[in-house]
């Protein structure tokens, strides 16, 4: 005979109140509804777990052996469900996000610090890695989350664009001369560039865009971060591919220039990826809102 869990939390309920009737009046049910649900119990077990008396029950030496188990495992699932509840309330649980660095340090961070603001009882699980790296982790598990630089070709996964970006080429003053007018694409082939390393998907994206139309390009310098780009053009190491978005305080403040180009890379978006078919925590869906309405 199989053994309803209702059974158990019924018989715990007894032990407690040490009473068929109390333990009816607690669970609002009857008094002989009790009694049959104890004897299936019994029957079920093959075993008395009660001694019956005028003044109530007291347990058998097997009852309470079974009464410690009973009462241990009732436990944990009761706070698995309340540790459930404080997941779907967001008052507890952990969010893990994948993002490469420049997306965390010019993007992220007022979303990370807005949804902290609100719920601050979730903590934060930072990966960082280039796309490729990210789309990995967050198959192997490793995050929730991806928030990395479009476009991604993958068909296991959901993307959602959240903000266009601009990629760009900038240059210091050595080289403001030879920018007085919009230039073709072709004259990138002439200059000394400064590229991102080639496992970028940002730098994929503008070299697939060249290779289209036509130009090919040779970086002198490969760097490992969108910080070392602008460094490096402005103290005239060569024209750095930068994305637009996160340049304007070296643009605005003039330690910087934009090339002009006849014929301008198009936009591209930043976003946020997750596995499809896979149930997003509560926390996840949170940011992920929080992202699309900015």
């Amino acid at each position: 005979m199989s053994i309803n869990l209702e059974w158990y939390k019924v018989f715990r309920t007894v032990v407690q109140n040490k009473s068929f009737s109390k333990a009816a009046r607690q669970l609002f049910m009857t008094q002989p509804a009790i009694s049959q649900i104890i004897s299936q119990l019994e029957r079920a077990l093959d075993t008395r777990l009660f001694n019956r008396t005028s003044k109530g029950v007291t347990l058998t030496d097997e009852g309470a052996m079974l009464y410690e188990y009973v009462n241990s495992a009732l436990n944990l699932i009761d706070a698995g469900n309340e540790k459930l509840r404080e997941l779907k309330s967001l008052s507890a649980g952990e969010l893990k996000i994948g993002v490469g660095d420049t997306i965390s340090r010019y993007y992220l961070l007022p979303y990370l610090e807005a949804f902290h603001t609100n719920y601050p009882s979730i903590r934060f699980k930072i990966i960082n890695g280039t796309t490729m790296e990210l789309i990995a982790s967050l198959k192997s598990g490793e995050v929730d989350i991806a928030i990395c630089n479009f476009p991604v070709e993958d068909d296991s996964l959901e993307q959602r664009a959240c903000f266009d970006v601009q990629d760009t080429f900038v240059y210091g003053e050595r080289f403001k001369k030879l920018f007085l007018r919009p230039v073709p694409l072709q004259e990138l082939t002439r200059l000394p560039l400064i590229l991102l390393e080639s496992k970028s998907n940002s730098r994929q994206y503008v070299e697939d865009f060249l290779l289209q139309q036509g130009v090919k390009i040779y970086p002198e310098f490969e760097l490992g971060s969108h910080e070392l780009l602008l460094e490096f053009a402005h103290i005239n190491l060569g024209i750095a591919c930068v994305v637009k978005e996160f340049s304007a305080n070296y643009l605005d403040a003039g330690k910087l220039h934009e090339v002009e180009f006849l014929d301008p890379i198009p936009k591209r978006n930043i976003g946020v990826c997750y596995l499809k078919g896979v149930s997003l925590s509560p926390a996840a869906s949170k940011f992920i809102g929080i992202l699309e309405k900015a």
